[in-house]
């Protein structure tokens, strides 16, 4: 019989043991391995059982086992040094604080919004690479002592689980979240009633919801839940999943991330009396919504909606994550607009001010379309990508919306992801790093970071890094052999039939590993182009490889499942099964025992299409090495002693399948002819001292790099600091002066050209070191040089004459204006490089509070009949 309701009986724990409570509702103990240590010795078997969930462990621990514990003295001391740790963590000064977070050089708070967060297994409220990205964002802030305040939605089922077929199809599961079987809790009023949220819906109607509050080390993270029974069935349904349903269905949750999301942390703010947040960083443009419910605030204080957005604008960071315009979120533009207005939310803004912020108006946009990623960058003062490359590429992405600028002056610049080290290092590569230099130092280097290299790996024996590195890959040839078997009952064989599943892999081959989500650009096929040779790779007689392979393709993406089953087949067949394994239902879980356990990560994606990809750098963290396409953050920081980069055949001229043809046959190469032959070349002492001399240089020199710790740092001093002086800079009275000035520029520009331009050169001849005095003509039309900004921009030039590198040099006015209205402005320009050279003149709109000259859009350059044709040339 089946159970018409289901809740959990907590446990009532001894008065000793009263600090298990409180350590198990931080998700510290996701990172932090004395904790852990602590809350496994409660009972090892359970602690294995509960998927080492500290909440479930204490749900089934016998009461004697409890009463047991409490008379325990060793362990109570342990506890007590556990709670007294975690309360100095979370209390103490750390790298923010001493950068002068604490006296308001720095922002008094920071509110961070993502759809997605991977924290821990325990909490399964993630997907993929966006979540976990988000959870290492929250954690590496814990440890640097950042405010932070994190914000997303609970979803009821989470993402899906995965299993497989009988014919290896990929089947999806949505188990029920119990949020009370979950390490959150309700905020509550001062009265005890849960903190509740509202958003006005068309028709009268409302949708509500509750806050649960999760403790991430330091850091709050507020997840919005609407299956609260005044709701609606479909209003209640809005979190039940995370990307389901169809587009009004993601319209409302992403209006209840974004507008919901900033009146729970109002809330939040005034329940605990934590700082109000002075930078909302959208993390992706899904949370996007959370600008315009800023906007409305003001509005309801009277700012007019002008003034309200450069307010807003000012203290708002963008990031984003997608290098194809097929990865952003995009609503028919009727469906926004009948959800908001005077019958539905946010009724004191025009319903055409919120489109506007939305629509593609630019060339090749789609004019009915609402872009969530177009309104992120419209209501953030601050844009970056996820590597340098994904920097370049979204700012050809987005290019329209600053015409008149080069895509590399759009202002969307770049921090590159990092991993949360001590979430991702396994505890085996954490003992033998505090063995060289000490506990403290070792945890203090993975999530503070801060130094460019880790030395004291050089003093590591050659012996202790490949007995390391034999004891992480003999520990996922179990975890894989045990997955697997669950898989294969799944699927419907036979205990009987699977005693082959204890040959599977080996303790001493070379191991690739291969982990991801399945869309089709990151192509986890390419390794079945040619099944004979991978064959022949995979059964060598003396230089034998293994691949373990696991990833989820979305519900709804039909040919991500069939590139599943047809690698799947292939795994199924006698001859490689031994050597090759798909493991269904990719997670944290998982990730946490395939990333230390590989010696070779393979990333082989279409291109430039992976924004950042940080499993290999997950991998690289335990002394594996990247086999990769230089993309992403590898296209950065790729050096031969770190991996192989695959070649690329990305000419325009070659189609699809001879491209995927050129870069397999590459990736065969290499593993056939370099990485294989170095795993398995022994020197004088018998060890693969070539390999093990790849993997120390990984640790010392790119480990550093790939933290989020670093990542996190940069946010602070470049985006975040920044963002929030220019927030306390946009007070009511200056939001309304700028936008003023905004709108008498844009009105005016229509009359801004550039004249006339003449260059007369110093000396008898250009050469290097001579320089050019500059006398520019312009019509300013209403405004006054005060407005402007006249530039000369200097550099090499390609055969098309376009400007490449060009360096801004600012001219001063020297006189006007003259009876025609024009203003001279002069300038030296030194010609500080050999070769073709060149130049033009720009006029841009200035004004102290503009976060960049492109900020508006808005350029004057010289007509083809201008001065010397629009620049100069000299060759």
């Amino acid at each position: 019989m089946k159970a018409i309701r289901r809740f959990t009986v907590r446990p009532v724990l001894p008065d000793p043991l009263g600090h298990l409570a409180e350590l198990a509702r931080n998700l510290r103990w996701s990172w932090h391995p004395r904790t852990r240590e602590l809350f496994k010795s409660v009972d090892p078997a359970l602690w294995e059982a509960s998927g080492c969930d500290p909440v479930r462990l204490l749900g089934g621990v016998p009461s004697a086992r409890l009463a047991a514990l409490a008379r325990d003295e060793d362990f109570l001391r342990r506890l007590a040094e556990t709670a007294a740790e975690l309360r100095e963590y979370a209390t103490g000064d750390r790298w923010y604080q001493e950068q002068g977070g604490a006296d308001g050089q720095l922002p008094r708070a920071v509110a961070y919004f993502s759809p997605e967060f991977g924290i821990t297994a325990a909490l399964p409220q993630y997907s993929g690479g966006l979540g976990i990205l988000a959870g290492d964002h929250l954690k590496a802030a814990s440890d640097l002592g950042v405010p932070l305040i994190g914000v997303g939605l609970l979803y009821r089922h989470g993402y899906f689980r995965q299993s497989l077929s009988h014919d290896a199809w990929q089947q999806e599961q949505y188990p029920v979240l119990d949020p009370n079987e979950l390490p959150v809790s309700l905020l509550r009023e001062a009265d005890g009633t849960p903190a509740r949220i509202a958003l006005a819906l068309p028709g009268g109607r409302s949708l509500l919801a509750h806050v649960w509050q999760a403790q991430v080390g330091r850091v709050p993270l507020l997840l919005l839940d609407s299956d609260v029974e005044e709701n609606d069935p479909g209003e209640r349904d809005v979190t039940d999943r995370l990307y389901g349903g169809g587009s009004e269905h993601r319209l409302l949750q992403e209006m209840l991330l974004g507008i919901g999301g900033v009146r729970a942390v109002r809330a939040y703010c005034r329940l605990t009396g934590h700082p109000e947040p002075e930078v909302f960083h959208t993390n992706e443009g899904h949370a996007g919504f959370l600008g315009l419910e800023r906007i409305h605030e003001l509005a309801l204080a009277d700012l007019g909606f002008d003034a309200a957005l450069e307010a807003v604008r000012a203290g708002t960071v963008f990031t984003t994550h997608t290098p194809v315009p097929a990865g952003i979120d995009r609503f028919d533009r009727e469906l926004v607009a009948h959800h908001f207005g005077p019958d539905a939310e946010l009724p004191r803004i025009d319903v055409g001010d919120i489109l506007r912020l939305g629509m593609e108006t630019y060339p090749g946009g789609e004019p009915n379309l609402f872009n969530m990623a177009v309104m992120g960058l419209r209501l953030g003062s601050r844009a970056n990508g996820v590597s340098t490359l994904h920097g370049s590429v979204s700012r050809g992405m987005f290019a329209g919306l600053w015409p008149g600028f080069d895509p590399e002056e759009v202002p969307i610049t770049s921090i590159t992801n990092g991993v949360h080290a001590p979430t991702w290092v396994a505890p085996e590569v954490l003992a033998l790093g505090a063995r060289q230099i000490g506990e403290r130092r070792t945890e203090d280097a993975l999530s503070v970071g801060g130094s460019d290299r880790w030395d004291a790996v050089a003093d590591i024996h050659d012996s202790d890094i490949w007995e390391l590195r034999r004891t992480l890959r003999e520990q996922l040839v179990h975890e894989v052999r045990r997955r697997l078997h669950a898989s294969w009952r799944q699927r419907g064989a036979a205990t009987a039939e699977l005693g082959w599943i204890d040959e599977v892999l080996d303790p001493d081959v070379l191991t690739i590993g291969f982990a991801r989500r399945v869309p089709s650009y990151k192509r986890l096929t390419l390794m079945l182009r040619d099944r004979d040779r991978l064959m022949e790779l995979l059964t060598h007689p003396e230089r034998p490889l293994q691949i373990v392979v696991a990833g989820k393709a979305h519900p709804a993406d039909d040919g991500g499942k069939r590139l599943i089953q047809e690698l799947v087949r292939f795994t199924d067949d006698p001859r490689v099964r031994h050597r090759i394994v798909f493991l269904p239902d990719y997670g944290m879980a998982m990730a946490q025992k395939l990333y230390p356990g590989c010696d070779v990560w393979l990333n082989n994606p279409l291109r430039p299409l992976e924004a950042c990809g940080t499993s290999g750098m997950k991998a690289a963290l335990n002394g594996c090495l990247n086999l990769s396409v230089l993309d992403g953050w590898w296209d950065e920081w790729f050096e031969p002693d770190f991996g192989w980069a695959i070649p690329t055949a990305d000419g325009a001229a070659t189609d699809d399948d001879r491209r995927d043809d050129l870069e397999a046959a590459a990736l065969y190469d290499l593993l056939e002819r370099r990485i294989a032959p170095r795993f398995y070349e022994r020197g004088r002492g018998g060890l693969p001292d070539r390999w093990i001399e790849m993997v120390r240089t990984t640790l010392t020199r790119l480990g550093p790099k790939v933290l989020a710790g670093r990542m996190v740092r940069e946010y602070v001093e470049q985006l975040y600091a920044p963002a929030a002086r220019a927030h306390r800079a946009l007070d009511a009275t200056a939001a309304v002066e700028l936008a003023a000035w905004k709108t008498r520029v844009r009105a005016a520009w229509p009359r801004v050209a550039v004249d006339h331009v003449e260059a007369s050169a110093t000396g008898a001849t250009a050469e290097l070191g001579s320089t050019l005095a500059l006398r520019v003509r312009v019509h300013l039309g209403e405004l006054a040089p005060e407005d402007v900004e006249v530039q000369a921009l200097a550099g090499r030039v390609d055969p098309e004459d376009h400007l490449t590198g060009a360096t801004p040099v600012p001219l001063k006015p020297a006189s006007g204006p003259d009876l025609e209205g024009r203003h001279v402005y002069e300038g030296p320009l030194a010609l500080d490089r050999t070769g073709s050279f060149g130049f033009t003149v720009r006029i841009l709109p200035a004004h102290r509070l503009l976060a960049s000259g492109a900020e508006l859009g808005l350029v004057a350059v010289p007509s083809e009949a201008t001065g010397e044709a629009a620049g100069v040339l000299m060759r």
